[in-house]
């Protein structure tokens, strides 16, 4: 064994960063950076997604918060909005036959506000023209000329009754519209009494002459009914030509400036028909008004809507001032947001709405452009998710009450005619997100076939690393902050890469990089520092953590008092030092525990007590059973396993997972089968395969930093350290600390291959190779399990044949 070999070296600690490469004094020389590091596959997904214009090639936009999804998202959509034709404006007008169907109008940008703005002066002009038109001397005149003609032929048909039945011996009354005849006799009305002393031949002859007359009264009626009917119509068809003349020019005016829109055209046709149609209410509206009490004014009478309302043009999309196609961005994606929504409002203790309450969600705005909604805002909002998939498979907005769909009796609602869709969507969200709904929505993966990756993680190079000081800069820029030296910049690389634990590689998550940019910014300002350097950046890290490690250091008081039992000196069979990692929120840190072995003759195999009691994962279970593999194939080719053995973390009461133990727990067994020591002034982690090998594992930078600070506060020997796996060399970021303690030979981290290697780190005795006849040198740490293995072997299977003696015997 050669532990020199295996030592690891300060250099091999952390990354290098050449500052000379670092070309610049101050991060304020350096130009924004223009694009978003280190993602070209995802930038080139967005591009691919936001250009192609088929059908369900919209995007999902995954990774982790604060890798830059939502500002890539913007750069690649805003360019591209920029450069296609503006969308057109959306209008609803009244339909006229059918007032609960308002109808969708299309119009160029800027068009929709000036249609509506026509129509508000429209509106004006008609309200001026059209009374004015009613009281001209040419329609009263008119006008009277019916009614007198009429009149003329109630009084001639009267007078010709009257005649009538003067010369039958009757008298005739009249009583509003109501005709009555009364007999006389000797020119003097008879009454009932009188009457009923006639003689019956002078009954009859007043019965058949007064038939006579009721029948040329009933006919004289009917002609007079006729000569009313013919009046009435006379005087509507009056009024509109009026109107027709008071109007025509104002519509005829629209109709020529809006000659190219056929829908418009057709609009404003209906408008004037029924302004001639309805012309008497618009007079009747008006006389209402004036007979209102002064406080009632303007306000809308149950039953009596507001007839110039009816030709409002409601613009619920206006792109006038847009450059380009538009770019949404729903940050509250509810159902009505999303889809728009019909609003009401309270009249006369009744909830009432119309056409000019119609309101357009995110999707109208966002039609013939993009639309971008946060993932985990869509889904958690009631119906919004099936509302925008509705839409974009029938391609069409189609705003509906949600209510409507829980009513149990239908009511008569408004129902706007439903509008094109023609919008890219794109979802921003995390990636299991899309994973769930990939496989549990047929409906997504017809619908948002283009799949935006965000790494997070960016290849570390020099180019990166400029990319990552303009990037600082340009943030410092952006909030007024201190600008970087190239110290501070070098330090923030280190950073960068001590977040994702690998020297090669720096951190995508680029949120976590701001923040260290803002609190080294303070930091040097609170030193007084012109520019931020390497020590502002330093302390921010140091103060970052000291805000966030409470219970790691009340942990380790109690490692340091006795509390929770961690040898950091001598040696032990069967017992060796692990290294957990703890998540607390947004801080980590290694927690060294003690893993215990005790192994004796039997069939139980290896028994993990955490697995017993429900307190691991699946992962660890699986490493504990590759022990059971690796003791198998390396000592059991001509033997069984007579072996029972437990395995516990001391003093661990939460769950345990993952198997980055299985290596430790793999020394403490074969250190309990050959009753060897092992030392305690070294922790150990990485897992294991069935072939001994000595595989990484995470968090490998927290757990050296963590037996690292017990060891100090314990007392540094000069002996004490970490032997983590080869294949995790790379993923080391330690804190100068540690690095400065490597550097002066008090604290030693070693690196392993194979569980041969490790061993003989943890034993100081050779491992032991295999030999031809299956056994191992004398003197080797697998000579000695081997032999307690078949002394455990031979005796059970003494005490087993035994038992079969005496079970023979007593039968």
């Amino acid at each position: 064994m050669n532990a020199e070999k295996m030592e690891l070296k300060p250099e091999q600690l952390t990354t290098t960063i050449d500052e000379s490469e670092l070309q610049f004094a101050s991060t304020a020389e350096l130009a924004d950076l223009g694009k978003i590091m280190g993602q070209n596959r995802a930038m080139q997904s967005i591009e691919f997604g936001t250009g192609i214009d088929s059908f369900g090639y919209n995007l999902y936009v995954l990774g982790p918060p604060g890798s830059g999804r939502a500002s890539a998202v913007k750069m690649a959509v805003g360019g591209r909005a920029k450069a296609k034709p503006k969308a057109d404006d959306w209008c609803y007008v009244n339909n006229f036959k059918e007032n609960h169907r308002p109808i969708a109008i299309r119009l160029p940008a800027g068009k929709g506000a000036e249609l509506r703005d026509d129509m508000d002066e429209f509106i004006k002009e008609l309200g001026r023209q059209l009374p004015q038109a009613f009281d001209g001397e040419h329609y009263r005149n008119q006008r009277d000329k019916i009614n007198q003609e009429l009149q003329q032929i109630q009084s001639d048909e009267f007078t010709q009754l009257q005649k009538k039945a003067r010369e039958k011996g009757f008298a005739l009354q009249q009583a509003g519209n109501m005709f009555g005849i009364i007999p006389l006799v000797d020119g003097e009305p008879i009454g009932p009494e009188s009457y009923e002393t006639l003689s019956e031949d002078k009954k009859q002859e007043i019965e058949e002459k007064g038939r006579e007359l009721r029948e040329e009264l009933n006919t004289a009626v009917k002609r007079v009914r006729e000569a009313e009917k013919a009046a009435k119509h006379n005087v509507e068809e009056l009024n509109r030509r009026v109107a027709t003349f008071a109007v025509g020019h104002l519509i005829e005016e629209l109709r020529s400036k809006y000659g190219a829109f056929e829908r418009v055209v057709k609009y404003l046709d209906e408008v004037k028909n029924d302004i001639v149609e309805n012309v008497q209410e618009f007079l009747q509206a008006g006389s209402q008004e004036q007979q209102m009490p002064p406080f009632m004014f303007g306000m809308r009478m149950p039953g009596k809507p507001e007839v110039y309302n009816r030709y409002i043009v409601n613009v619920i999309v206006d792109n006038s001032d847009q450059e380009g196609a538009p770019v949404v961005v729903e940050s509250n994606p509810t159902y009505y947001n999303v889809m728009g929504r019909i609003e009401h409002k309270a009249q006369f203790g009744a909830m009432v709405t119309d056409f000019t309450m119609i309101k357009a969600g995110a999707l109208h705005r966002a039609n013939g452009g993009y639309l971008v909604i946060e993932a985990h805002d869509l889904l958690t909002q009631f119906l919004s998710y099936d509302a925008l998939k509705r839409s974009l498979k029938n391609r069409r907005i189609k705003i509906e009450e949600i209510t409507e769909m829980f009513r149990m009796i239908s009511t008569v609602t408004l129902e706007p005619e439903p509008i094109p869709l023609d919008v890219k969507v794109i979802i921003v969200g995390l990636p299991y997100i899309y994973y769930l709904l990939h496989r549990l929505d047929e409906d997504f993966r017809k619908l948002f076939k283009v799949k935006a990756d965000f790494d997070y993680v960016i290849d570390k190079a020099p180019e990166t690393e400029i990319d990552y000081a303009k990037f600082i800069g340009k943030r410092c820029r952006e909030e007024n902050l201190k600008h970087f030296d190239p110290s501070g910049v070098a330090e923030v690389l280190r950073y960068s890469s001590r977040l994702i634990e690998d020297q090669r590689k720096l951190t995508g998550t680029l949120m976590d990089i701001n923040d260290i940019v803002r609190e080294a910014s303070y930091w040097a300002g609170t030193n007084e520092h012109e520019l931020v350097n390497a020590q502002d950046v330093k302390k921010a890290a140091h103060e970052k953590d000291y805000r966030s490690n409470r219970v790691e250091e009340r942990i380790r008081e109690m490692i340091a008092d006795g509390t929770i039992l961690i040898d950091s000196e001598g040696e032990r069979v069967g017992q060796v030092n692990g290294i957990s990692v703890m998540q607390l929120g947004d801080y980590s840190f290694g927690r060294p525990s003690r893993i215990t072995a005790r192994t004796y003759m039997g069939k139980g195999g290896v028994v993990h007590i955490e697995r017993e009691v429900k307190l691991s994962g699946r992962i660890h279970n699986k490493g504990v059973l590759i022990l059971v593999g690796y003791l198998g194939g390396k000592f059991a080719h001509e033997r069984p396993l007579a072996l029972s053995a437990s395995i516990t973390f001391e003093q661990l009461y939460e769950g345990v997972e993952g198997d980055s133990a299985s290596s430790a727990e793999l020394y403490c067994l074969l250190s309990s089968l050959a009753e060897l020591p092992i030392r305690q002034d070294i922790a150990v982690t990485g897992s294991v395969d069935q072939h001994g090998r000595v595989q990484p594992v995470g968090g490998v930078t927290q757990k050296v930093e963590g037996f690292f600070q017990v060891c100090k506060v314990k007392g540094l020997t000069g002996r004490q350290g970490v032997v983590i796996p080869r294949l995790n060399v790379h993923n080391l970021m330690l804190k100068d600390e540690v690095i400065d303690a490597v550097r002066r030979g008090v604290f030693h981290i070693y690196s392993v291959e194979t569980i041969d290697q490790g061993i003989e780190m943890l034993t100081g005795q050779d491992a032991g190779e295999v030999q031809a006849d299956g056994s191992y040198p004398p003197g080797t740490v697998f000579h000695s399990v081997d032999q307690a293995l078949k002394r455990m072997s031979e005796t059970l299977e003494k005490a087993t044949a035994g038992e079969h003696a005496a079970e023979m015997i007593g039968r």
